[in-house]
């Protein structure tokens, strides 16, 4: 590691994702801000994931693959990946989602602009470019926050120490881990803000919060009603 000022670490968990997960790492690979590393877990994948990882891994000594033998699930594997970061930022991205070449660079630079602890971006939304959020974004996340989660969580930047600071992911969310995450750190001010402009390109189909809808659903309200939920919804 050359510059350790601003160093990103970039944690991906990906389950079964064989086929979009190299556009997804060459969409981080490709960034005009290049002070980073992947930290990839492939979560007991059953298909050709895990060894697409390590073919892309051969080209690019930026990405670091762990291996769950069976699946833990979102929560425990991201929790596992930022323990073992070295950046003193943490960046999040989903293995079917896409990022614009210049994400980094432009988050950054809003954080620190901004004197901000987190930021994420709108998206485009995979198939339709519609932007999400929508109308929603001009509402105060501070009040959205009471309702649903309007920060999308695969654009998530933010500062290692603050993650460190709330003990990481609640392991306790199943599902909603990102909407558990980020009403803590607004209940305890710290100061996130999305970024106008669509960074990042969202897959809604067949991914974790449609196939597990009822799920998300359960922990959502979890969240919002301030309960700890019971493992088997």
């Amino acid at each position: 590691m050359a510059n350790t000022k601003n160093f990103i670490s970039v944690v991906m968990s990906t389950y079964n994702n064989e086929t979009t997960i190299e556009k997804s790492l060459l969409s981080i690979l490709n960034q005009t801000y290049q002070n980073f590393e992947i930290l990839l877990m492939d979560d007991g994948s059953t298909d050709n994931t895990y060894k697409l990882c390590q073919k892309i891994s051969k080209n690019f000594d930026k990405i670091k693959i762990y291996q769950n033998i069976k699946n833990l699930g979102l929560t425990k594997s991201l929790n596992f990946l930022i323990n073992k970061s070295v950046g003193n930022l943490i960046a999040r991205s989903d293995a079917d989602d896409l990022s614009e070449k210049n994400r980094f660079e432009i988050q950054l630079e809003y954080l620190y602009k901004n004197d901000l602890d987190a930021c994420t971006t709108r998206a485009y939304e995979i198939g339709t470019k519609r932007i999400i959020p929508g109308l929603s974004y001009y509402i105060p996340a501070k009040y959205l926050i009471n309702y649903k989660n309007p920060f999308i969580h695969g654009t998530l930047f933010i500062k290692k120490d603050v993650l460190k600071a709330i003990n990481l992911y609640d392991e306790s969310f199943i599902y909603a881990q990102d909407y558990k995450l980020m009403s803590d750190l607004l209940k305890r001010n710290y100061k996130i803000s999305i970024i106008k402009e669509p960074l990042y390109h969202l897959n809604t189909k067949n991914n974790i919060s449609t196939i597990y809808s009822k799920e998300q659903k359960y922990y959502a309200n979890c969240v919002r009603n301030n309960v700890i939920p019971i493992e088997k919804a």
